[in-house]
C-alpha cells in the first residue's frame, strides 16, 4: 500500500461517516484529511499543492452548510470503533487554548490567556482515548468555544455559561458515544488539577466508570460532630504503605529521570459545596497520596500528587494501578504539543474566522493523534516489522537515505527494520542525535525526517511505475 492510498484509507475510516447532509461534502472532508495526513501543516496552502484542491478546501471551510460539530462526532465515533477489543480505555481530559494571530480583532475569536496580554483564539477541552499499554488510540471528543470578556469574576453566571460546564459536556459526550457503540467497555477518566471541581466530580461518581482526578484543593471532609477536618491533614497522619519508582519523561529543559515515591492511601467522604446556595453534596472517594523522596536533580520540582479515585486502594499494588494510570495523562500533553506547535502546527493557521478554524483544527487533531500513535508504537511495540506502518517504497527510500548518513562503524541489518529502528532512522533524518543520555525521538524530529523521506519515496514509486527501476 502506498502512502497516498494508506492516508486515503485512514481518512475514510476517520471521516467517512460524517453526517454533513451531502455525500459530496463528506468526500471533500475525506480528501482534505488524507492530504493533511500526508503533509500536515497549520497552513491550508501548505497542505494542498494544486489550485483546484486548495480552492475546494477553502470552500469547504468557508461554507455555512457545514460546522465543526458533525466532524467532531465522526472523529469521536471512529475513535470508539478502534477501542473495540480493549479490556478498558484510559480517557485523559485536559483544557487548552489555540492562540491565533488576529491583530485587528476582526476574525471573531475570543480571549485566551490573561486580558492584559490581549491574545485571541479558541478555547477547547480535549478528551483522548489511550490503550492500557499507553498507545494513543484517537480523539474521543473536542469541546470548542469562544471565551467572551467577562465582567467581574465574582458575578453570578448560570451554570450553562460557565467554562466548568464545558468539562461536564465533554465527559457526557464521551460517555454517550461509548454507551451507544460499546456499552460494555469500561472507561478510566484521567483529569489533572483543573478538573478538580464539583462540576466534574459529581458526574464522574455517578457515571459508573472509573476515574482519577488530581486534587487541587485541601478538600473539607464531611462534618463529624462539631469538628471541621480537611483531607490533607488526615492523609498526613496516614502511614506509608510502600515505595516504588516511576519514569518521569523529559519536558523541555527538564531531563528524564526515575522518581522514587512513597505511597499513602485512605478512604474519606468529602463535602462539595455550591458557594451560591450553600448546598453540600457528600462524595465517597478513595485517596492515593504519593510524594517523591530522595535526591531530586537541580531545577526539578519534587513530585507530590493527591489523587481522588473510585478505584480500590487498599494495597500497594492497587495504589500503583491508580498512579500508573494517572501517568498516562501525559499522553494528552504530548498530543497538544504535536497538534498546536509540532507536526500539525495548527496555531500558525491564518484562517479568517472561528467556524473555519474549528473545522480545520478538528481535522488536524485527528492527524496529530495518528502521528502520536506512530511515535508510541515505536516505544510500546518496538519489535513489530516496520512494514506494518511504512510502504515498501518508503522502506527502500529510508534505507538509501540512512546509508548516506550512517556512521563508519555502523552496520545496517540485511532484513527490514523493526518499527523502533525505522522510527529512529526517520528521526535521525530530522536531526535526532541517538545518544544514551537522550530520550526517545519526539514528534517534531519524526516529522522533519518524514518531510525528507516522503518525497524520496514518491520518486522511487514514480520511477517504478515508469519501469525505470525494479
Amino acid at each position: 500500500m502506498t502512502r497516498q492510498s494508506e492516508a486515503r484509507s485512514w481518512a475514510w475510516d476517520e471521516f467517512g461517516a460524517a453526517e454533513l447532509g451531502d455525500a459530496r461534502r463528506t468526500g471533500r472532508l475525506v480528501a482534505m484529511a488524507a492530504a493533511a495526513a500526508q503533509r500536515p501543516s497549520g497552513l491550508v496552502s501548505a497542505v494542498f499543492g494544486g489550485d483546484a484542491e486548495r480552492q475546494g478546501a477553502y470552500d469547504f471551510l468557508e461554507s455555512s452548510h457545514t460546522s465543526a460539530g458533525p466532524i467532531v462526532d465522526a472523529v469521536g465515533r471512529s475513535c470508539v470503533a478502534r477501542c473495540m477489543g480493549e479490556p478498558f480505555v484510559y480517557v485523559p481530559i485536559d483544557g487548552t487554548s489555540l492562540t491565533i494571530v488576529d491583530h485587528e480583532n476582526s476574525k471573531g475569536f475570543g480571549h485566551v490567556g490573561t486580558y492584559q496580554h490581549g491574545l485571541r483564539g479558541l478555547k477547547v477541552v480535549t478528551a483522548l482515548a489511550v490503550s492500557p499499554s499507553g498507545t494513543t488510540i484517537g480523539v474521543a471528543h473536542l469541546e470548542w468555544w469562544n471565551r467572551p470578556r467577562y465582567g467581574k469574576l465574582s458575578s453570578y453566571r448560570p451554570p450553562a455559561q460557565r467554562e466548568s460546564q464545558k468539562w461536564r459536556d465533554t465527559i457526557d459526550a464521551v460517555i454517550g458515544r461509548f454507551k451507544e457503540a460499546a456499552p460494555n467497555l469500561r472507561l478510566w477518566f484521567q483529569l489533572d488539577r483543573e478538573g478538580d471541581m464539583k462540576t466534574t466530580l459529581i458526574p464522574l461518581v455517578n457515571s459508573g466508570h472509573w476515574f482519577t482526578v488530581r486534587s487541587q484543593y485541601n478538600r473539607r471532609l464531611k462534618d463529624q460532630g462539631c469538628d471541621r477536618s480537611y483531607l490533607r491533614d488526615k492523609m498526613a497522619g496516614r502511614r506509608v504503605i510502600g515505595e516504588y519508582s516511576i519514569h518521569v519523561p523529559r519536558r523541555g529543559k527538564r531531563m528524564a529521570r526515575r522518581a522514587r515515591l512513597n505511597v499513602r492511601c485512605g478512604s474519606f467522604t468529602i463535602a462539595t459545596q455550591n458557594k451560591w446556595n450553600r448546598q453540600v453534596v457528600p462524595l465517597d472517594l478513595n485517596i492515593v497520596w504519593v510524594r517523591e523522596v530522595g535526591r531530586v536533580p537541580p531545577g526539578h520540582k519534587r513530585l507530590q500528587w493527591m489523587l481522588l479515585t473510585n478505584r480500590p486502594t487498599q494495597t500497594l499494588e492497587q495504589a500503583r494501578e491508580v498512579v500508573d494510570g494517572y501517568c498516562y495523562r501525559w499522553r494528552i500533553e504530548d498530543f497538544h504539543r504535536t497538534w498546536k506547535s509540532g507536526v500539525c502546527d495548527v496555531e500558525h493557521s491564518q484562517l479568517r474566522g472561528s467556524p473555519q478554524m474549528q473545522k480545520w483544527a478538528t481535522i488536524l487533531a485527528a492527524v496529530a493523534a495518528r502521528a502520536e500513535r506512530l511515535k508510541h508504537l515505536a516505544r510500546t511495540a518496538p519489535d513489530q516489522p516496520a512494514s506494518l506502518e511504512l510502504s515498501s517504497f518508503e522502506l527502500k527510500a529510508l534505507r538509501i537515505l540512512k546509508e548516506r548518513q550512517k556512521k563508519r562503524t555502523e552496520t545496517l541489518p540485511d532484513r527490514d527494520p523493526t518499527t523502533n529502528e525505522a522510527v529512529t532512522w526517520i528521526a535521525q533524518l530530522g536531526g535526532y542525535i541517538h545518544r544514551k543520555a537522550q530520550g526517545p525521538p519526539g514528534s517534531k524530529t519524526i516529522q522533519r525526517g518524514l518531510d525528507r523521506l516522503l518525497p524520496a519515496a514518491e520518486l522511487l514509486e514514480a520511477l517504478a511505475e515508469q519501469k525505470k527501476i525494479r
